[in-house]
């Protein structure tokens, strides 16, 4: 009976931790809104907006589903396929809104002027700041570290901390609170494209392996009936397709944006230069309803 329990993937299994970690969070947020906000910002203007409070909702909804039951046990467990869904929430999907909830000035409040500020500016170094995402990425991947990680609770959240961490950091040059440290609309694109591109190593790697990679998830319980090289090759198309799909589409989003605003803006240029422009008829109006100058009268 023991046996048959512990072999049920759809089991049940409370997770404490994270329930007080949504709770906190939440908490802060009404925290920092209701009592810090009104202090900090002038009268009139919002503490926030109905945008950053979207945001903030659907960050920790995502956040929540990725790290409680049961998604976060099938992925320690069972299917390295919903493990990777799991990093995608936590790496993509979960750190730009979590961002763009976040006021500018409870930043500023928070981080001040001083080391802080300097430490996080250099942090935020587009070069710096994605290569720190594209390593976490690799070595999350790591066939060592991946067993290691899911055999063991205390470096699987420490694992799932560092991610988030440098996908905050490698999305504030994007659309992080301070403008001072946001990139060019231009830059931002080969940005996000060659932080698409670095992923698709390991996703190809995993999709074309030959064998059991992750020797943690070769057991004989199989959910879905997805056999282990199924698993992983699921897996890699959904690191590969899913990442760079969701990267292009904000690329597209943000070319667009900038190409319609740049050719309104060169559209009303035209216009105001065309209306400057004088034709023939203009000058001939112009002469005949200005009066005729008379010559002064020599004395003679």
């Amino acid at each position: 009976m023991v046996g048959e329990i512990a072999a049920n993937p759809w089991r049940f299994q409370p997770h404490v931790e994270v329930w007080l970690l949504v709770v906190f969070l939440v908490a802060s947020y009404i925290y920092v809104v209701r009592v810090l906000g009104p202090k900090a910002v002038p009268d009139g203007e919002p503490v926030v907006t109905r945008r950053q409070l979207t945001c903030f909702i659907a960050g920790i909804s995502i956040l929540w589903l990725a790290t409680d039951w049961p998604m976060h046990d099938i992925a320690e467990e069972y299917l390295y396929t919903v493990h990777m869904v799991q990093h995608m929430c936590l790496t993509y999907f979960m750190p730009p809104l979590v961002i763009l909830a976040t006021p500018e000035w409870f930043v500023r409040t928070l981080v001040g002027e001083g080391r802080a500020y300097r430490a996080l500016r250099f942090m935020t170094f587009p070069v710096l700041a994605g290569l720190l995402f594209n390593v976490g990425i690799m070595v999350s991947h790591i066939p060592g570290v991946v067993n290691a990680s899911v055999s063991n609770g205390p470096l699987h959240y420490f694992v799932h901390v560092v991610l988030v961490l440098t996908s905050i950091l490698m999305w504030l040059p994007v659309c992080g609170p301070f403008k001072e440290f946001q990139i060019t609309p231009m830059a931002k694109m080969i940005y996000l494209f060659l932080n698409s591109v670095v992923a698709t190593v390991p996703a190809g790697w995993l999709t074309f392996a030959e064998g059991v990679v992750y020797k943690h998830y070769n057991i004989p319980v199989r959910v879905w009936g997805l056999s282990v090289s199924n698993d992983q090759q699921i897996a890699g198309a959904i690191m590969k397709l899913g990442g760079s799909t969701f990267l292009w589409s904000i690329i597209a989003v943000m070319y667009f944006k900038h190409f319609v605003k740049t050719f309104q803006k060169e559209n009303e240029n035209d216009y105001a230069h065309k209306e400057e422009v004088l034709t023939t008829a203009d000058v001939e109006r112009a002469f005949q309803a200005s009066p005729p100058v008379e010559e002064p009268k020599s004395h003679q």
